[in-house]
C-alpha cells in the first residue's frame, strides 16, 4: 500500500502523516477491520465511497466525507462501534482517529491535500 501526507492548506495543517489509499474493492472491503486502533497521525482514504459502516470496528474514528478534488464535504465526528456514516455525492471517504477532526478545525468546505511520502 501506497501512504500519503495528507494536509489542510486553508489551514495550514497536517491531517495525517501517514495515509494509507483503499483502493481496490479488497481494501475498501477490508478498510480498518481488524485493527485494535488507529494512531494520531494516520488515516485511510477509501475511493471511491460515499458511506461507511462500523459493524465489527473495534474502535470509533472521525470520518471525512470529500469531492473528487478532496473539497470537505461532510464531517462524521467519533462514529461509533456498530455505527454508520454517508454523505450523498462523496467520491470518497478519509477515516482518522476520533477526535482528530475537531482537534485541527476540519470543517465542511476545507479543501484538503494528498503528497507522497517516500
Amino acid at each position: 500500500m501506497d501512504f500519503f501526507r495528507l494536509t489542510c492548506p486553508d489551514r495550514g495543517t497536517v491531517i495525517a502523516e501517514r495515509l494509507g489509499v483503499a483502493d481496490s474493492f479488497f481494501s475498501r472491503l477490508k478498510g480498518l477491520l481488524g485493527r485494535d486502533a488507529l494512531p494520531e497521525g494516520e488515516g485511510l482514504y477509501i475511493v471511491p465511497c460515499d458511506a461507511i459502516h462500523m459493524f465489527g470496528m473495534r474502535f470509533s474514528i472521525d470520518t471525512v466525507f470529500v469531492d473528487e478534488a478532496l473539497t470537505v464535504l461532510e464531517v462524521f465526528a467519533d462514529v461509533p462501534i456498530g455505527g454508520k456514516a454517508s454523505c450523498r455525492g462523496a467520491h470518497g471517504v478519509l477515516e482518522l482517529p476520533a477526535g482528530t477532526a475537531a482537534k485541527l478545525g476540519v470543517a465542511k468546505g476545507n479543501r484538503l491535500s494528498m503528497s507522497a511520502i517516500g
